[in-house]
């Protein structure tokens, strides 16, 4: 289905088929192979092996008859010593043959085992050869000594002792033939399994090789099947597609499902259709967005115009100016435009210099935000906390210039900036009407950035972030944990950070304030009133003035005098929006 030309396609079909029949070959050959090893084996050690243990027994029979004929031999009167000598020769000629045939078969036991090409049960197997050597050198030993002493005694012709030893001897030889037929019924029970596998692999050798010609068949006709289907549906697909274009409707795309010269004519297909697609959209959005990155961003990626909207994380700037009313109040209509541009300006240089998007200007009031497509999922909340550090260093040359645009000298003002910043999931997408559309972003991550930019009037800071904002700004961004909140229109308490400056520039009084601000954000969760009033006190000894040190500090003495409740976890519930 995936090579590059229809001519490749149809010699693919005759190499998978020749491969299909080489693999059906290949693998009844493994088995037929497999097969006639364990045939081989059966045939060559099992059987033999048994063989050999039975011969043994019989051999010990013989030679105990030898035995008896021996005695008999002697006891006779006069005593028969031409049959004593020919049977006593018979004896010894008898007696290596049972050490022979039990060492032959313990040879033919151990090759088994050790071969690991053939399946057996080596713990079995080792048990029978253990037991013959048992047999073989315990009892034969011990038999071989009465049987010297009887021998002895036959010489001397003490009858009476001939007796007593001949009947040990039986009852050894006895012990001697039950553990060879002993291990003659295991060995049995192993030739059976052995030739239970032969014939189970024999079977399972026909199966397999039955189904794997079945399967090569069906795959070799599937695969052409699909193979001449696929060249047909395409073209059938792209005369389709061509007659939409015809009448009008760019709605629709070819599905693309080959790689050969079809698969690439439906390609360029696609493209032709998509830039007939993105010049409509490009001419719906000129009118309707203004920032310069949205609009740069809707021309390389049209899909950013869907209105169905995506969920991303995203990273929320809210910043507003502090003392904005008092302000307005004490100038005129045209002094308030000229500073409100100028701040306005001035805030947002660092917003773009960091890459991000000013959504909107609410009043003196800016929100911007940083994440996927303009900026990489990684780097949001590390641009956004650098735009809010810069957007603080530029408060004191902001109130310098503010007298020079209300035309006067020497007057205080109160300027400054309180900012909020916070990461997460958002809904982002194209939000408006059949006449405006604003690309922006939606959720509860927008509402607690804006909550946060709030909440520095109730610490005294100028940059609040989110716990998340925090750890994903990375190390460049040093920051303080100042509390745990829960914003109005929230239930969930949230880490709140202060963002402190870049990595290394923290002044010795701030690494100071910050060391001890943790010190009495601990003790102050854990309610240890007194430790808690000692750290912060500590910070402001180090960094006077602190917002944050002196609303830990009050509340410290607030909570002091009036215990939070049982289960007090710590979280703060900030009321103002």
């Amino acid at each position: 289905m995936f090579w590059r030309s229809i001519r490749q396609k149809i010699v693919g079909i005759a190499i998978g088929l020749i491969v299909l029949m080489v693999a059906t070959s290949v693998l009844s050959i493994v088995m037929a192979t497999r097969v006639g090893r364990l045939l081989d084996e059966l045939t060559t050690r099992y059987v033999p092996a048994y063989g050999h243990l039975a011969r043994a027994n019989v051999r010990s029979l013989e030679r105990a008859l030898e035995l008896r004929r021996m005695v008999v031999a002697k006891m006779q009167v006069p005593p028969d010593e031409a049959a004593y000598a020919t049977r006593r020769r018979n004896f010894e000629q008898l007696s290596p043959e049972v050490d022979r045939e039990a060492q032959a078969a313990r040879k033919l036991i151990v090759s088994i085992i050790e071969d690991a090409g053939t399946p057996s049960d080596n713990a079995a197997l080792a048990r029978i050869e253990t037991r013959i050597d048992v047999a073989t050198s315990d009892l034969r030993q011990r038999m071989n000594e009465e049987i010297a002493q009887l021998l002895a005694q036959l010489e001397a012709r003490d009858f009476e002792q001939v007796r007593h030893s001949l009947a040990r001897v039986d009852q050894l030889r006895d012990t001697f033939s039950q553990r060879v037929d002993a291990v003659r019924a295991e060995m049995l029970t192993q030739v059976f399994a052995s030739a239970s596998q032969v014939i189970a692999d024999q079977k399972r050798a026909i199966i397999v090789t039955v189904i794997v010609t079945g399967l090569a068949a069906a795959l070799g006709l599937i695969f052409a099947v699909l193979v001449s289907t696929g060249i047909t549906r395409p073209v059938r697909r792209l005369l389709e597609g061509a007659r939409d274009v015809e009448a009008g409707r760019l709605g629709n795309s070819i599905t693309i499902t080959t790689q050969d010269e079809i698969g690439q004519l439906s390609l360029a297909f696609n493209r032709m259709i998509e830039q007939l697609r993105r010049n409509e959209q490009i001419r719906e959005t000129f009118g309707r967005y203004i920032d310069p990155q949205v609009v740069k961003g809707l021309i390389e990626q049209p899909a950013l115009a869907a209105t169905e909207g995506q969920r991303r994380t995203m990273t929320v700037l809210f910043c507003d100016m502090k003392a904005f009313a008092t302000l307005s109040e004490g100038v005129t209509p045209q002094g308030l435009v000229k500073v409100m541009n100028r701040y306005l300006s001035t805030m947002s240089e660092p917003i773009r210099h960091h890459r991000g998007i000013i959504d909107k200007y609410i009043g003196d009031a800016i929100m911007a935000y940083w994440g996927p497509p303009f900026v990489e999922e990684a780097d949001q909340a590390r641009l956004a906390c650098l735009a809010a550090i810069d957007m603080v260093g530029r408060v004191a040359t902001l109130r310098k210039e503010i007298p020079e645009l209300l035309g006067v000298r020497n007057i205080p003002v109160e300027c400054d900036v309180r900012i909020g910043i916070a990461t997460g999931e958002a809904l982002v997408g194209s939000i408006g009407s059949e006449f405006m559309m604003s690309y922006t972003v939606m959720g509860d991550n927008v509402n607690l950035a804006s909550r946060l930019e709030t909440a520095n009037k109730e610490y005294g800071s100028h940059v609040f972030a989110s716990e998340a904002t925090a750890r994903a700004a990375g190390p460049e961004i040093e920051t303080r944990e100042i509390d745990r909140v829960v914003v109005a229109g929230q239930s969930q308490a949230q880490g709140v950070f202060e963002i402190m400056g870049r990595r290394g520039e923290l002044a010795p009084q701030a690494v100071a304030l910050r060391s001890a601000y943790a010190e009495g954000l601990a003790a102050y969760r854990a309610q240890r009133w007194d430790d808690a009033r000692a750290a912060f006190t500590a910070a402001l000894e180090a960094a006077p003035g602190d917002g944050p040190a002196l609303a830990l500090l009050k509340r410290s003495e607030h909570l002091q005098q009036n215990p939070p409740a049982a289960g007090w976890d710590g979280a703060w519930h900030l009321q103002s929006k």
